[in-house]
């Protein structure tokens, strides 16, 4: 990032521009993790249901072992294909989570170190404006010294008077 240099210190209007921009971007990744814990959450409910249905078919009895046997062995092929898909997403997010949480970490960390090092520029250039100003000495300037506006022709300054050629107000 960088920032166009002012008299004292960094353009505010930038660097605030850039903060906030920071926030955007800090917000829209932790909605992304929190997209990704939540397809987590997704997934747990579907194995419970996966295992619930799985523990019913056991226990119903259709009279018929065979068919019984041939259906719950259907059902539980199919409730691991679930639960296998389900584990694969799971990872996936997983993932997708930890490299937002890594990105907006290391975005963040970015974000200090610029303000701090603006920060750190802007205090150097006031303790340089303050000793500049510390050896700047000022004369004083004797109230009766004539200034170069006293020496204008039709000036009203310093010259001790009217000017004869410039009538008062009120007279016409």
């Amino acid at each position: 990032m960088r920032f166009s240099v002012v008299d004292i210190g960094y353009d505010q209007r930038q660097v605030d521009y850039c903060l906030d921009e920071l926030g955007i971007r800090l917000s829209r990744l932790a909605a992304r993790a929190e997209s990704a814990a939540g397809a987590a959450r997704e997934w747990d409910e579907i194995r419970q249901e996966a295992a619930w249905l799985s523990g019913l078919l056991q226990r119903l009895d259709l009279g018929d072992a065979a068919v019984t046997r041939h259906a719950g062995d259907a059902v539980r092929r199919e409730a691991a294909e679930i639960l296998a898909r389900a584990r694969v997403e799971l990872d996936e997010a997983r993932e997708e989570a930890r490299r937002v949480r890594e990105q907006a970490y290391a975005e963040a960390v970015q974000a200090r170190r610029d303000v701090e090092a603006a920060l750190d520029a802007r205090r150097r250039r006031e303790a340089r404006v303050e000793e500049v100003l510390s050896q700047v000495t000022v004369d004083q300037v004797p109230a009766d010294t004539p200034t170069a506006a006293a020496g204008m022709p039709g000036s009203r300054v310093g010259a001790g008077g009217p000017d004869p050629g410039v009538q008062p107000p009120g007279r016409r």
